[in-house]
């Protein structure tokens, strides 16, 4: 089983430290710290556990130290910032593993880009050496690269030539989309297994500076102060504005910022059935192939102020609650691949899910607050990306209104029961008018009505709640049986699911979840999904005679060379 949950105390790979705006995260991989057996990691290269520490460190870089407005990302290895993903790992995982894996390091990738994109906190790739595939991908989800000029040290993407693989962490759309790389310097750049070193890597754009040993470090020490120091100023003319936390106009605000939350262990039973968590409960029904995930709405009377929420800290429904949903979304990922379908439930009242959501849009410019609503899109676009079915599932006692009704609009289909005797209602709530965005920068209501934009228009426009009949009218749902067919139309559904192909429903749901416009993170997961899934399985990669089986061994790679 792997845990996804780990804090700096367990760290084996990564140490962070914060010194007042400054953080630095350094990467010192110990060789013998495996998820598996038969690998080492030598070189700074990673594994699954390596990113779950890095993904643990931003997100609590976010949440405890508000105050840091710079990253340094760099390694404590001389001569060498990270090999990228260990190519044994690679070679003796599973298929199903190795596209998951790929899943998470770029989902951390893209958590570092909305910290910099939404909170303003501005991340620094210090090359203090050779940085090859997955270490030069982490080094372009910064927002600045510089490289060691030594004679030696190069940047590169050696997949293609060394491994007959793909960079699988969004490498080659990073390339072009974000650093706005040439096309043909990109295609040069992608089939060099040795990479380039500084000053050609600097002209093509693949860094933005070089500095000698001897002055590397002092170079960017003051390029860290003058990003610090920009940011500040950025922030202090800013009104009202909390970028990073820091608001000299706001004493009292800012005070509190100095502090941060902590984020404690989530509690979890985990059960031969299922997962127990506070607001969050999942039952495997694994001979039939599918979970029931319920969740639990929020209780009355929560805290309505910034400084209330802050006192609750990491206890307060919305972050705890969907942190829960994050850690079973990964469970279910890696632990539990023959669970093809999940559905969705929900508990409680809706009252109380519209109150926290007016409260969380009222404070919305607070530090914490707008951490914790860029952490719940966060996680909702995490289960937009989970290789499984999700059916959205709407009964007596459900609390699908606002935040939680964005599990309904992500699911591929919605059943709603329609009795007379039992209202059913879904409500919307400010969070649904695009506070939570899907990987294509639209609302899930955006994208499901692209043909009839006006029709979220009128939607958003309703005060009033959406019992079956209107949730059916307005496009909100896919089946609305009644009591008499209910019991029996959900196991059906289910059934079918379960009975189809999984790589055709992987196929077909990535296609259809992301209606609209394209973005650098839907081409990211779009490939992922589709030429990962493919390219990990070729001969020419994992073949017997193939590129990443022979990696490393006296044997030479020998590919068939007809082109499909």
């Amino acid at each position: 089983m792997i845990n996804f949950q780990t804090s700096p105390d367990q760290y084996h790979h990564w140490k962070l430290a914060v010194d007042g705006a400054v953080a630095t995260l350094s990467m010192d991989v110990q060789e013998d710290q495996t998820l598996a057996e038969g690998y080492k990691l030598k070189l700074n290269s990673y594994d699954l556990g390596v990113d779950i520490e890095l993904a643990d460190a931003v997100q609590r870089i976010r949440f405890e130290h508000p105050e840091v407005v710079v990253v340094v990302v760099t390694s404590l290895k001389p001569r060498i910032f990270c090999a990228g993903a260990n190519i044994y790992m690679l070679g003796t995982s599973s298929h199903a593993f190795k596209v998951n894996f790929c899943k998470f390091t770029n989902e951390t990738r893209c958590a570092i880009e909305d910290d910099s994109n939404h909170s303003g906190r501005r991340y620094v790739a210090a090359l203090n050496g050779t940085a090859s595939g997955g270490g030069y991908e982490l080094a372009i989800a910064c927002d600045e690269i510089y490289l060691v000029d030594d004679g030696n040290s190069a940047v590169s993407l050696p997949e293609v030539p060394l491994l007959g693989v793909l960079p699988g962490t969004g490498g080659l759309t990073r390339l072009v989309d974000k650093r706005k790389i040439r096309r043909d310097r990109a295609d040069v750049f992608s089939t060099l297994a040795e990479g380039l070193k500084g000053k050609r890597a600097k002209e093509w754009g693949l860094i933005d500076d070089s500095f000698p040993t001897s002055k590397f470090q002092e170079l960017i020490d003051a390029r860290v102060r003058e990003i610090a120091s920009g940011v500040k100023q950025t922030v202090s003319l800013r009104s009202g504005s909390e970028v990073a936390g820091l608001n000299d106009s706001e004493p009292s605000q800012t005070n509190s910022l100095r502090n941060g939350i902590k984020l404690n262990p989530l509690q979890l039973e985990i059960k031969p059935a299922g997962l127990e968590y506070k607001y969050v409960n999942v039952v495997f029904n694994r001979e039939q192939r599918y979970a029931d995930l319920t969740m639990r709405g929020p209780e009355a009377n929560l805290p309505t102020t910034p400084d209330e929420i802050q006192k609750l800290g990491d206890s307060y429904w919305p972050l705890q609650a969907y942190r829960e949903l994050d850690d079973a979304l990964l469970y279910m990922r890696v632990n539990e691949p023959e669970i093809g379908l999940v559905c969705l439930r929900t508990e409680g009242n809706i009252d109380h899910v519209l109150a926290l959501d007016k409260t969380l849009m009222a404070n919305k410019d607070h530090w914490l607050v707008r951490e914790i609503i860029l952490y719940m899109a966060r996680v909702l676009r995490r289960l937009d990306l989970t290789a499984k079915s999700f059916f959205a599932v709407i009964e007596p006692g459900s609390c699908f209104a606002g935040n939680l009704l964005e599990l309904m609009l992500a699911s591929d289909r919605s059943y709603m029961l329609n009795n007379a005797d039992e209202r059913v209602e879904l409500a919307l709530s400010e969070l649904n008018h695009g506070a939570l965005p899907m990987s294509n920068g639209l609302s899930r209501l955006q994208s499901r009505f692209l043909a009839t934009p006006e029709k979220v228009e009128e939607i958003l426009a309703r005060t009033d709640r959406f019992d079956t009949e209107a949730a059916e009218e307005a496009g909100l749902i896919t089946f609305a049986p009644d009591d008499l067919d209910w019991e029996d139309e959900i196991r059906v559904a289910i059934e079918e699911r379960t009975s189809l192909s999984p790589d055709a429903l992987t196929g077909m749901e990535a296609s259809l979840r992301f209606a609209g416009p394209e973005t650098m993170d839907t081409k990211i997961y779009g490939r992922l999904t589709a030429w990962q899934n493919w390219i990990f399985q070729r001969p020419n990669a994992v073949g017997p005679e193939g590129a990443l089986t022979n990696y490393g061994k006296p044997t030479q790679a020998h590919f068939d060379f007809k082109r499909t």
